[in-house]
């Protein structure tokens, strides 16, 4: 059996498991290409928009390849921290892709709450029962599958740079980088280091997200302000750019909780659709990094005019 893959949304998170698990069983996977202007203009055309661009890019990575499998993973991901949820469109998806997309194959269409090793279990017995009967083999890819994953270590920790900035927003806005127009490399030819939330301890994230009035309901939410309260508080980065879907609702109460929590702290907010032009992308970072480094040459000379008088 050919199964799909599209490379779009929580693929970057999981792809080790869900790759390995497939092959273990015996499965034939087709991964779609990594995103470019094709597979973004069929994200475009089959999907509805009102839809944010991750999850039009998705719908495009779907139909470049679904006349290429049998089956087609598109996870109906609920949940991934307990008490927490993830964007509403994970739980539909599904149904967007089916009503959007025409000569569809099989989807996969069971609930899936990674924070549950139950719905794991059943999620992967449900999908291995439709590659082979095999439940032997099922359930040794499964275990593979899981250290496999267990191992993987996403995000980027930047650490020869002496400068570095907390690059914040979805997994899917950040890893992808025809979305982000390689924000990463962009900075780093700038001379700016990048440390993303995967390298904030689980701990620190709490203890920042305590302080809320309330109890994040979206686990990205969570993720971004934590993290970026965080180092920006305790002076671990020179800076935060957060990277915003077009009318995502999430984003929109996350990026105000951040800025009312690290004051004017430097902290730059880039909107991306399918219509964001990269020059323009080009000259925000650029007057950032400007921002940035005019900045760190004022606080030096304060220190050095301090020491200086100090020392008279």
């Amino acid at each position: 059996m050919k199964v799909g893959i599209p490379k779009g949304l929580l693929y970057y998170k999981y792809h080790p498991f869900i790759e390995t698990f497939l092959q273990e069983i015996g499965a034939e996977i087709v991964v779609s290409d990594d995103t470019n202007k094709t597979i973004l203009n069929e994200g475009v055309k089959h999907c509805v928009d009102e839809a944010c661009l991750p999850v039009k890019i998705f719908h495009g990575h779907v139909a470049s390849i679904k006349d290429k499998c049998d089956l087609m993973v598109v996870p109906r991901i609920m949940r991934i921290r307990d008490k927490e949820y993830i964007c509403p469109k994970f739980c539909g998806l599904p149904e967007m892709i089916k009503n959007s997309i025409d000569n569809m194959p099989e989807i996969t269409e069971i609930p899936l709450y990674i924070n549950s090793r139950k719905s794991v279990d059943r999620w992967v017995k449900k999908i291995g029962h439709k590659v082979t009967k095999n439940t032997n083999l099922i359930n040794t890819a499964y275990q593979k599958a899981i250290k496999i994953q267990q191992n993987f270590q996403s995000g980027i920790n930047d650490s020869d740079y002496k400068m570095k900035i907390a690059l914040l927003g979805h997994p899917y806005n950040i890893y992808d980088k025809y979305v982000n127009m390689n924000i990463v490399d962009k900075l780093h030819e700038f001379g700016i280091g990048v440390i993303t939330e995967e390298f904030v301890e689980e701990e620190l994230v709490d203890s920042e997200v305590k302080k809320l009035f309330k109890r994040p309901f979206w686990s990205f939410a969570r993720n971004s302000y934590g993290a970026g309260a965080y180092l920006a508080l305790n002076q671990k980065v020179d800076g935060i750019i957060y990277i915003s879907s077009f009318a995502c609702g999430i984003d929109s109460v996350v990026i105000e909780l951040i800025k009312n929590r690290v004051n004017d702290f430097p902290y730059l907010v880039l909107k991306i659709d399918e219509q964001t032009g990269e020059a323009g992308f080009n000259t925000r970072i650029e007057a950032f990094i400007d921002m940035l480094e005019r900045r760190q040459l004022f606080e030096s000379n304060v220190s050095t005019h301090g020491e200086y008088i100090s020392c008279s």
